[in-house]
């Protein structure tokens, strides 16, 4: 019998390729998509549309609202920025996310028997994001051990998996073609038409874009 695996999964390109790794490392993944409030929901669309045609055993979506506290031109009024962010971190970082989302995959996780957690966070081709960082997810996983009934009884070790975490885009996406990744059915954009096209200028477009012209591809979705 296989081993459980949560994914954290948002129906993005990176978070898609994690999966197919999760299940070429032997895991049966089981997909955890959050709808936080965020303005870019065609994600979810894709995620309900694909997480277990991409071999998610059960899917689950967390429902809450980030919007009461703002902060992030993900989860506000403030325009995303467009044709280049600088070097500072970017207005798109939502404050505290991955920490919420892996803590949700954590409780998933323990109710599940699982020990693994699969998070496709980068620290290459990305925007900046302090909680994308590999010394952030060692932490995460420190705490993980110590702030469950699973880790202090010993039932289960938990490991946190960043598979891309020192990956370029280009390298993510050669490496997820190999696995069988459809990138027709992932979608990255911060700010996409009501019918889900992506802009092709935010810095989420502008990363995938990158990734493909150096891979030598063409990405297979639409854009503005």
């Amino acid at each position: 019998m296989q081993q459980k695996a949560v994914v954290l999964y948002s129906g993005g390109l990176d978070s898609s390729t994690c999966m197919a790794m999760a299940v070429a490392d032997g895991f049966t993944p089981y997909a955890i998509s959050f709808s936080y409030g965020q303005r870019h929901k065609y994600e979810l669309e894709v995620a309900r549309a694909n997480a277990v045609r991409l071999g998610a055993a059960e899917h689950l979506v967390v429902d809450f609202d980030l919007r009461l506290m703002g902060g992030s031109a993900l989860t506000s009024d403030v325009d995303v920025p467009k044709n280049g962010v600088g070097n500072d971190i970017p207005v798109t970082y939502v404050p505290a996310r991955n920490t919420i989302f892996l803590s949700f995959a954590l409780g998933w996780a323990e109710v599940l028997g699982a020990s693994d957690i699969y998070i496709g966070v980068n620290a290459l081709d990305y925007s900046g994001y302090p909680d994308c960082r590999p010394e952030y997810i060692q932490a995460y996983q420190r705490m993980a051990n110590l702030a469950t009934r699973a880790g202090v009884e010993g039932t289960s070790n938990f490991h946190i998996h960043t598979p891309l975490i020192s990956m370029t885009k280009a390298e993510i996406i050669t490496a997820g073609l190999a696995l069988g990744v459809d990138y027709s059915l992932t979608h990255s954009c911060y700010d996409p038409t009501a019918t889900g096209v992506s802009c092709g200028t935010c810095d989420s477009c502008r990363l995938r874009l990158k990734g493909f012209a150096e891979a030598g591809l063409s990405d297979p979705i639409k854009y503005c």
